[in-house]
């Protein structure tokens, strides 16, 4: 089988290291001049680290891994959890972006990675897909795999109509610095005022990691910066989480990371005989509660298990399919729900409940 991953990020590279560990001819697509990631660090759970361990680059994501036990704050400092959950409900592992899509385009090896290309559009037949690229050229394939995210191009083409939205009103600040000497244990999440959340936690190589958000966001004003630090005084009352703010004023400006959250409507497929959408081209999410890089390497791991099950595509990619929408359907509820918490222990519950039902066992595809 030849397949082509449109996208260089974390869920196409993983899916080419599958891929390519059970026989398959991949080719990675990615626009970029090199393999590079947006963003500072991603959290990981259970799930997709054994994903990782399957097909043989677990050592190497372990090695990067900075485990995290989950608080979640108020903004006076009292820290939450819900009743009767377990510690497990609120471990991961946070791991630097960057590196991880070193380790993974090492794994894939130079020659199955085209950087600066860019698929635009494809064509499919009894015998396979006819894949375009921006350059004019085409290439055929048995499989394109969409891992081009929010923006997917694949997904235009297969589902006119259905681009990523903004999900408005909820903007997103990040940055990454060395470590200053703020308290190791971080504060991981903190419920804020006027639907303000943040945090941060030490990460790979001696560096810290903080987040802001907050979710009905008025007008905008000041640079960056100073819009994550109005965001970080509704998150400390009377000092308490002063740290974050001090993280946030040692960023240089040009480091300070903001986004305005978007958002994949609901699809009506996911799929046709040769084609699949996989990670944030088919289900992007607002990413409040840090499983869109995991459930996309679920993605993966189902997706590999499908093509190696049944030998006619098609088949492979209607099982895929029937897996993954109904667990969507699910991620989007418990996804609300935790939106809207009022406060830290409503979040704490609703949180515990998505990562319980997460973390559950599932029948093998």
């Amino acid at each position: 089988m030849r397949v082509i991953i449109a996208g260089g990020g974390i869920v196409g590279l993983t899916t080419a290291v599958a891929l390519r560990a059970a026989g398959a001819e991949v080719l990675v697509s990615e626009r970029a001049p090199e393999i590079r990631a947006v963003g500072a660090s991603i959290g990981l759970w259970r799930n997709a680290l054994d994903v990782f361990a399957r097909i043989g680059v677990g050592d190497g994501v372990e090695a990067l891994s900075t485990p995290v036990s989950t608080w979640f704050h108020d903004a006076a400092g009292t820290r939450h959890r819900a009743p009767g959950s377990t510690e497990a409900d609120h471990a991961f592992a946070l791991v630097p972006r960057a590196e991880l899509n070193r380790l993974l385009a090492d794994a894939v090896g130079p020659g199955s990675v085209r950087l600066g290309s860019r698929v635009t559009g494809f064509a499919e037949d009894g015998d396979g897909v006819t894949v375009r690229f921006a350059d004019g050229g085409d290439e055929r394939a048995d499989l394109l795999v969409g891992a081009d995210g929010v923006h997917s191009r694949v997904r235009d083409v297969l589902l006119p109509g259905f681009g990523a939205r903004e999900h408005r009103g909820h903007h997103a600040w990040r940055g990454t610095l060395p470590s200053i000497g703020e308290p190791a244990g971080g504060s991981v999440l903190t419920v804020g005022r006027d639907r303000s959340r943040g945090g941060y936690t030490r990460t790979y190589g001696g560096a810290t990691m903080w987040m802001v958000n907050q979710f009905d966001v008025p007008q905008l004003t000041g640079t960056p910066k100073e819009q994550a630090l109005e965001r970080a005084a509704l998150l400390s009352e009377n000092g308490w989480n002063s740290a974050l703010a001090e993280l946030i004023a040692a960023t240089p400006e040009e480091a300070v990371l903001h986004h305005q959250i978007l958002f994949v409507p609901p699809l009506p497929r996911w799929t046709s005989d040769r084609v699949a959408l996989i990670g944030d081209a088919a289900h992007g999410l607002s990413p409040h509660i840090a499983a869109g890089g995991t459930l996309g390497v679920e993605d993966v791991g189902v997706l590999a298990r499908a093509l190696a099950r049944e030998p006619d595509t098609a088949r492979a990619l209607r099982s895929y399919e029937s897996d993954r929408r109904p667990r969507y359907a699910m991620v989007r509820e418990h996804a609300r729900a935790v939106e809207h918490a009022a406060d830290a222990p409503a979040y704490a519950r609703h949180y515990a409940a998505f990562s319980h039902w997460m973390l559950a066992p599932r029948p093998p595809l």
